[in-house]
């Protein structure tokens, strides 16, 4: 998915990733749900922040491997020459600091994260893993989405993802 580099950007990523883990059976309120959700809205926060080109968006990707047990969230923005640190220790970081918790935040919640430039051009890729998702997956009752069913719910992101485009703070 595509978002303008602006705060509306990252809040809608966010939004329509809390709506993509639910229909995904992730459901909302749960601690995997939570997580997953704060790990996108600071990766989409830190491409807006520190990624921004202007007239570049930024792309949101979420992958759940097929048992539901891991999401990766990956984030990728076109500014090749500004790489994330690695984050100090809470009790390391300045107690008036307003910014700078972020990448923080997303190693303390995620298994794994990392980065890599992107292969075919600017930019790198933030992401980060976040496993154990199956104990929050809801109870089907037999019910799994079929192919189509998915699609039209993808769809239906891609379609509400369009209609904010040209839309700016």
């Amino acid at each position: 998915m595509r978002f303008t580099s602006t705060p509306r950007g990252a809040r809608l990523a966010r939004r329509l990733a809390a709506v993509r883990l639910d229909a995904w059976g992730i459901a909302y309120g749960t601690d995997p749900h939570d997580a997953i959700v704060l790990i996108v809205a600071e990766l989409a926060a830190n491409a807006v922040s520190h990624g921004h080109v202007p007239g570049r968006d930024f792309h949101l990707r979420l992958h759940a491997t097929p048992d539901g047990r891991t999401v990766r969230v990956e984030v990728t923005d076109t500014r090749t020459e500004r790489h994330p640190r690695r984050p100090t220790a809470p009790e390391e970081a300045d107690g008036i600091d307003e910014s700078g918790r972020g990448l923080l935040l997303v190693s303390q919640l995620a298994t794994r994260w990392d980065w890599h430039p992107c292969p075919d051009g600017p930019g790198k890729t933030v992401w980060a893993e976040y496993e154990q998702v199956r104990a929050a997956l809801r109870e089907w009752n037999g019910y799994d989405p079929g192919v189509r069913e998915q699609v039209a719910m993808d769809a239906e992101l891609d379609r509400r993802i369009g209609e904010t485009r040209g839309h700016t703070d």
